[in-house]
């Protein structure tokens, strides 16, 4: 693999998980939804969850995985539409680990889902930006 196609990802993977930060962050500040708590989460990590971490490294953490999912969605040519689908569907596996703490929304918290859903389709829609090619209008 090319040194630019490998960059191109890490930046897709950091500008998107950003985006996805942020939209979760806004959206608890404004709502007291716990999903910005439920993105940086890791009650359901053995070893890890015996310790308190800063934001900012729960948050590197955050990206760190944001550059792994870019570097494998990113691999090969795909749609727009998928790269929104296949963030729908990290949120929806990822949800279910709010039963492993008490600090995160419940499991049944439809406003919360809403928005988890909601800022994972923007992280894919956000990483598409960076694999799928324009179409200009003639």
């Amino acid at each position: 693999m090319k040194s630019s196609s490998r960059t191109k990802q890490i930046v897709a993977g950091l500008i998107s998980g950003v985006v996805l930060g942020l939209f979760l962050k806004a959206v608890q500040e404004f709502t007291d939804e716990k999903v910005y708590v439920l993105l940086l989460n890791v009650d359901y990590v053995p070893m890890l969850n015996r310790i308190t971490f800063p934001e900012a490294l729960e948050f590197g953490i955050h990206l760190l995985i944001s550059i792994l999912v870019s570097m494998i969605l990113g691999a090969r040519p795909r749609s727009k539409a998928f790269f929104i689908l296949a963030g729908m569907v990290i949120g929806i596996v990822l949800y279910p680990t709010t039963l492993l703490s008490n600090r995160t929304p419940g499991l049944l918290d439809f406003q919360a889902i809403f928005y988890w859903l909601v800022g994972h389709a923007l992280y894919g829609y956000v990483l598409s930006i960076f694999y799928t090619k324009i179409k200009l209008p003639r």
